[in-house]
């Protein structure tokens, strides 16, 4: 790494490295190295469990009165590949990345790249300046993400929603049936729908059956009003 992309991912970051040849590893990709242990796949690890250690402080400090199990939700959503993914894009860590020939040729690369690059730079901050920095860099980006998973009531979990909802009120439990698939063997897209004591909604396309059921659960929780947009943009619970 020479000295100018290390002032720019050092900028980026808002972090300056005493060790910069950890920072030049952590943004170094399996596909563009001779050794995986050269790589960053080891700081990935280490970077994810610090990543999740800061976050479930900040939710237990933030939110004194929630249990375990709000906290749980709040957490996943905040450490999905999905929310790092924008983190990291929005620091520009994922056009740092080094990558090999056959990535680069590959073209578009997925979130979950961009998501494991955040988890070694985190780790890289860790090892070079201690806890103190890694919560430094980590708070102001996980914040907001936090807050919006407590806000909005569902943390992403659609199908979770609808389950108490229905249960609760109706004593009935969703049933999600596969009604179409389009699609190869290895790209595959899947048509569900659920129905509510025979009642069925809306069915939604998925790249996966799993996301299929959460759109569909989305779009019934929609059509019983128990899920609206805010002025935000958000998707948040309506209480019943």
């Amino acid at each position: 790494m020479d000295e100018l992309m290390r002032q720019q991912a050092e900028s980026a970051l808002g972090y300056s490295f005493a060790d910069p040849s950890i920072l030049e590893q952590s943004l170094i990709h399996a596909s563009a190295s001779d050794d995986r242990v050269g790589s960053n796949e080891r700081l990935e690890f280490l970077g994810d469990a610090v990543l999740g250690l800061v976050t479930c402080e900040m939710i237990y400090d933030i939110f004194p009165d929630l249990l375990e199990g709000e906290m749980t939700k709040i957490k996943s959503t905040t450490v999905s590949r999905r929310t790092c993914a924008k983190i990291a894009a929005e620091l520009g860590i994922d056009e740092m990345l080094v990558l090999g020939k056959g990535m680069l040729a590959s073209g578009k690369q997925p979130p979950s790249l961009a998501a494991a690059a955040l988890e070694s730079v985190t780790a890289a901050i860790y090892i070079d300046g201690g806890f103190e920095a890694c919560r430094a860099f980590l708070k102001p980006l996980l914040d907001p993400f936090i807050r919006r998973a407590a806000r909005s009531g569902h943390q992403q979990n659609f199908k979770s929603v609808l389950q108490q909802h229905t249960q609760q009120t109706l004593d009935a439990t969703p049933i999600y049936r596969v009604y179409d698939e389009q699609g190869p063997d290895h790209a595959k897209c899947f048509r569900v729908e659920v129905s509510i004591e025979g009642e069925r909604h809306v069915g939604e396309w998925g790249q996966s059956k799993k996301q299929a059921e959460q759109l569909a659960a989305m779009t019934a929780l929609k059509e019983m009003r128990l899920l609206e947009t805010d002025e935000s943009g958000e998707l948040r619970v309506v209480e019943a």
